[in-house]
C-alpha cells in the first residue's frame, strides 16, 4: 500500500511540476500595420477599460478596433520621433497624458485633450538625441523621474516640481548626474545600501547614500568602471537573479547578437562580475521587462528582437523577429518562444513595449510595436 501511495504522490508531483513549467499560450491580434516603435497602455477615455496608444493613434479597448488620431509624428528615414510612450498625468485635469522623445527632439509630454482633437505637444527637455526614455524614482520621494538615454550626452533626469498639494499640474526640473553616458541604461540598488544606482554601458554610478557609515554625507555620484557592455539595452535590468542576496543585472546587445546576465561576486570590499550567456543567437535585444508573466510569484524576463534596429545596417538586423520570455530554473534561463518567424509571422519588441492586463483576466498581456507593426499577445495561461 505504501508503495502505491508513493507512486501516486510522485505522479501528482510530476503533474504539478509539468503544469507549473509548461509554456504559456498566447493569442496574437494585429492592431495596425503602422511602423511606430513604441506603445503604451492607459485608460485614455475614462471608461475603466485599458486603451493602447502608439505614435499618431490611440486604440479603444477592449477590442482595439476603433482608432483615434493623436497628431503627426515627425520622421527621419525609417525612424519616427517617438521612442517611448510613458503614461503620466501631468496637468491635473484627470486625464492620462504621455511622455516621449526622439531623434534630436526635446523630451516632451503630450497632452490628452479629452476629446477627438489633436493632442498638444509640450516640450521641456534639451534638443539632443534620445535613444529612448524611462521613468524611475531616483530621489526616493515616491514619484517617478523621467530619464532619457542620450548616448554621448550628460546623464540627466527630469523631476516634477511638486506644488504644496503634491498633485499636478507639474513643471519639470532638470538634474545632472554625470558628464556623459553611453548606449544603455538601468537603475537599481547595486550595492545593497537601500538607494538606487545607475547602470551604464561602461560601469555603474553609485548614488549618494542616505545613511552613510563612516563617511561624510555627499551629493556626488561615484563611477565604478567594473565592466564594459558596448551598445547595451534600455533598460538594463537590475535584479538578484540567483537569490544570493547580491544584485545582478541582465543586459541585451541592442545592436548585435547576445543576451546575458552578469552575476555579482564580492570578496570583502572587492566586487567582480561573471558574465553568463542567456541567448547568444538572437540579435537586437534592445528592450526588456522583468515581470511575473505566468503568475507563479517569480519574475520572468520578457524581451525580443527589435526588427531593423538600424535600418538593416547592424549584424542580425534583418533576421526574423521574435518575442520570448525567459524563466529562471535555478541554474540558468529557459527560453520560451511566444512568436518567431519571418516578417509577418514573427513579431519583435520595438524600442518600448508594454505589459498589462488588458481584459481584467488576472493575466498579463504583451503589447508590442515596431517597424513590423502593432500587435497584442493575449496571455491565455497554460
Amino acid at each position: 500500500m505504501q508503495r502505491y501511495l508513493l507512486l501516486f504522490f510522485a505522479i501528482c508531483s510530476a503533474s504539478l511540476w509539468a503544469q507549473k513549467t509548461s509554456p504559456l499560450k498566447f493569442r496574437k491580434q494585429m492592431i495596425a500595420s503602422e511602423s511606430f516603435e513604441s506603445v503604451g497602455v492607459a485608460d485614455i477615455n475614462g471608461d475603466n477599460v485599458p486603451d493602447i496608444m502608439s505614435g499618431s493613434f490611440w486604440y479603444e479597448g477592449p477590442d482595439f478596433l476603433v482608432s483615434h488620431y493623436i497628431g503627426p509624428v515627425t520622421r527621419f528615414n525609417e525612424f519616427y520621433n517617438d521612442f517611448s510612450t510613458i503614461p503620466m498625468e501631468v496637468n491635473g485635469d484627470g486625464r492620462i497624458d504621455f511622455i516621449t522623445g526622439g531623434l534630436n527632439k526635446p523630451i516632451c509630454w503630450i497632452e490628452n485633450p479629452g476629446k477627438d482633437t489633436e493632442w498638444i505637444r509640450h516640450e521641456f527637455g534639451d534638443s539632443v538625441f534620445v535613444e529612448t526614455t524611462r521613468v524611475w524614482d531616483i530621489d526616493g520621494d515616491g514619484f517617478e523621474e523621467i530619464v532619457p538615454n542620450s548616448p554621448g550626452n550628460p546623464l540627466i533626469y527630469y523631476a516634477a516640481e511638486k506644488n504644496t498639494t503634491r498633485r499636478p499640474p507639474w513643471k519639470f526640473i532638470k538634474t545632472k548626474i554625470a558628464d556623459t553616458q553611453g548606449h544603455g541604461l538601468g537603475f537599481g540598488d547595486i550595492n545593497g545600501d537601500g538607494v538606487g544606482d545607475f547602470v551604464l554601458s561602461d560601469g555603474w554610478l553609485e548614488a549618494p547614500s542616505k545613511n552613510p557609515k563612516n563617511k561624510k554625507p555627499t551629493t556626488e555620484w561615484v563611477m565604478h568602471k567594473e565592466f564594459n557592455l558596448g551598445k547595451a539595452s534600455v533598460p538594463i535590468i537590475v535584479a538578484d537573479v540567483n537569490k544570493d542576496k547580491l544584485a545582478d543585472f541582465i543586459v541585451g546587445n541592442a545592436h548585435g547578437y547576445g543576451l546575458d546576465w552578469y552575476e555579482q561576486k564580492k570578496k570583502g570590499r572587492k566586487r567582480s562580475w561573471i558574465k553568463h550567456p542567456i541567448d547568444p543567437y538572437q540579435a537586437q535585444y534592445h528592450t526588456m521587462e522583468w515581470v511575473d508573466i505566468d503568475n507563479d510569484g517569480e519574475k520572468e524576463l520578457v524581451t525580443g528582437k527589435r526588427y531593423r534596429a538600424h535600418s538593416g545596417h547592424d549584424a542580425g538586423d534583418n533576421d526574423p523577429p521574435g518575442l520570448y520570455y525567459f524563466k529562471w530554473n535555478g541554474d540558468s534561463f529557459t527560453k520560451n518562444v511566444i512568436s518567431f518567424g519571418p516578417i509577418g509571422t514573427g513579431k519583435g519588441t520595438g524600442i518600448y513595449f508594454s505589459i498589462a492586463d488588458l481584459r481584467h483576466s488576472g493575466r498579463k498581456d504583451i503589447i508590442v510595436a515596431g517597424k513590423d507593426g502593432l500587435w497584442v499577445f493575449f496571455n491565455e495561461g497554460r
